[in-house]
């Protein structure tokens, strides 16, 4: 086995009783909101968890976004924290991108139909607060030097004011920004180039406050935005075309206010500034995410220019879409070829988001007269095809994004799942809270047992685990034992007989629309063993594939069923329903009605 690229298809006992001189089951480089969330949802999914993070505990992170969009929204409600950052910040319901161009976000599907402006520093709080509740270790002055990996998991060496030292877990993420020493440490090039240089960004106060918290303008040689913190504090951000410098070169007062002359038409009396600097911005992208035991997110595996605040929201959804993943493997749940899918999902997203920004960036730079004349074109479309612009503001948001789900698939399957309205009342999201898979079914539909969460708490959405006069035994080819702590099950409010599975990152799993009832429970029965480890009729882990091809058979019963494949392929899909595993970025056409 190649010691840069262990794979381990070890179970829970294996996996963690593989290396006793762990000091953790992941460690996570970077504090920034990637790195921050992750680390909270495993610790919430009950691994143990380090946080490493090179800068003192007394210094603050530098932080550049300003924007939060309607799906970084939506995962954060999914932890309980989106009420409060929009409490706190201004929603913006209309974007000027270049030009003449408006996007519309109040059309969003989404129970959060605008842009939130708030900094960066808000969104690290509210994780912060969630990470450390639960129970992540945080180790501040800790540079990583270095690293090895072997089949049972990473030693990372780490030097800091007290001298060297190296800790070990099963698992290490990279989440350490553009210049990340863990993309080094494994050998990933960071292919690119830089596309804008010598942005000055700075926290001013104004004499005039703008008519809209946030003001986007563009000439031929500047641009500028200006977004306000709500608390006398603005963020101003500027290129000026005549003023190009190095990063190390200082910039002042005055030149924020130039940039904003040229770029908005006046300064708004800025004034006492707190902080400036000087950054330039790159499109980079590694070409893998993982390597054996360690993985990349946010910018450590992909930088862009900042036109759209797409930035930290990218880095924010990747974390999403490993966490869950990285917790079932190192529980034992689901085999480790499932890590696969987190290259094969994100890798593509990271890359439709360097080239729409890229566009983006490039349309307001542009400085000749066919270039002006094709960027004014570009926003009279944008503007008047309400598909194109639907489309356009649907994957800025993010809600637009998908994961294909292969062949055969039901056409829900790789979607985002919105906040459906449930039947006792509450919402999908509030659901996912719990860090579970969600099964959506009709009223009536056979009940699926399972035991309380792994916190011991009882689950929101439970089948009875133990009969009562209300409440009959399902017969034993009927119900489905999923282990206990993975999955809730929840009914449709109004009469839709879809059947449907969402991943813990808000995703649909597995749907399907089969009517009869072998058919349909044996779909399920695939489902829940493909993407929970649950075996139904008490089968055990050990018995899965045998499992698995029974329930194959039943649903071949029907003619038109499509072979499924194992877990480890591409889709395990039948004409009823399929599962959504190896993805790319695709327009969000089919998705569940809000309801």
């Amino acid at each position: 086995m190649d010691a840069m690229n262990p794979r381990s298809d070890k179970g829970d006992t294996e996996e963690r009783a593989a290396d006793e001189s762990r000091d953790a089951d992941v460690l996570v480089v970077g504090a920034g909101p990637t790195g921050l969330l992750l680390a909270g949802d495993l610790a919430e999914a009950g691994l143990s968890v380090t946080l490493l993070e090179r800068r003192p505990d007394t210094t603050s992170n530098l932080t550049r976004a300003l924007a939060v969009h309607a799906r970084t929204l939506e995962q954060l409600d999914a932890r309980g924290l989106a009420d409060e950052l929009v409490a706190g910040g201004h929603r913006i319901t209309r974007l000027r991108l270049f030009g003449r161009a408006d996007l519309d976000p109040s059309q969003l599907p989404s129970r959060f139909p605008f842009v939130l402006i708030t900094p960066q520093f808000e969104v690290e709080r509210l994780l912060d607060r969630r990470a450390r509740k639960a129970g992540v270790v945080f180790r501040y002055d800790s540079e990583v030097t270095g690293l090895e990996q072997d089949a049972d998991g990473v030693t990372v060496h780490l030097r800091g004011a007290g001298g060297t030292s190296s800790v070990r877990a099963a698992y290490v993420v990279g989440t350490d920004g553009v210049r990340s020493t863990i993309r080094e440490a494994i050998g990933l090039p960071f292919p690119g180039k830089s596309v804008i240089r010598s942005v000055v960004l700075a926290d001013v106060r104004l004499a005039q406050e703008p008519e809209s918290p946030f003001t986007v303008g563009a000439t031929e040689d500047a641009f500028g935005l200006i977004g306000s913190f709500g608390d006398g504090w603005f963020r101003v951000i500027g290129w000026n075309r005549h003023r190009q410098a190095d990063d190390d070169t200082p910039a002042d007062l005055a030149e924020v206010q130039e940039v904003a002359r040229l770029a908005l038409g006046k300064d708004y009396g800025i004034h006492d500034a707190r902080w400036i600097s000087r950054f330039h911005s790159d499109e980079r992208q590694a070409p893998e995410y993982r390597v054996g035991r360690v993985f990349l997110a946010g910018d450590a595996a992909h930088v862009h220019s900042p036109a759209g605040g797409q930035g930290m929201n990218t880095g924010l959804q990747d974390a999403a879409n490993l966490g869950w993943k990285l917790a079932a493997v190192i529980q034992g749940h689901v085999p480790a070829a499932l890590l696969d899918s987190y290259q094969a999902e994100r890798h593509p997203v990271g890359k439709m988001v360097l080239r729409s920004s890229g566009a983006i960036i490039r349309l307001a730079l542009v400085h000749h007269a066919p270039g002006r004349a094709a960027r004014a074109v570009a926003a009279q479309l944008v503007n008047r095809l309400r598909p194109l612009s639907r489309r356009a503001v649907r994957n800025l948001s993010g809600i637009g994004i998908a994961y294909p789900a292969g062949p055969g698939a039901h056409r829900l399957a790789g979607h985002r799942a919105p906040d459906i309205q449930l039947a006792d009342g509450s919402r999908l999201y509030e659901l996912l809270r719990q860090g579970r898979f969600v099964l959506i079914t009709p009223a009536g539909e056979p009940a699926v047992a399972q035991g309380p969460a792994n916190s011991g708490d009882a689950p929101s959405h439970p089948a009875p685990a133990h009969p009562d006069a209300s409440h009959p035994t399902p017969s034993r080819a009927d119900a489905l034992r999923p282990a206990d702590g993975r999955l809730i099950h929840a009914v449709w409010c109004g009469d839709r007989r879809t059947a449907l599975l969402v991943r813990p990152d808000g995703y649909v799993a597995w749907a399907t629309d089969a009517t009869a009832p072998a058919e349909r429970a044996a779909a399920l029965r695939t489902a829940l063993l493909h993407w929970t480890g649950s075996t139904p009729d008490g089968t055990s882990p050990a018995d899965a594939t045998s499992a698995r091809s029974s329930a194959a058979s039943a649903a071949a019963a029907d003619t038109s069923t499509t072979p499924s494949t194992t877990p480890t392929a591409t889709s395990t899909a039948t004409s009823t329903g399929a599962s959504a595993v190896i993805p790319a970025p695709a327009h969000d056409a089919d998705r569940p009605a809000d309801r």
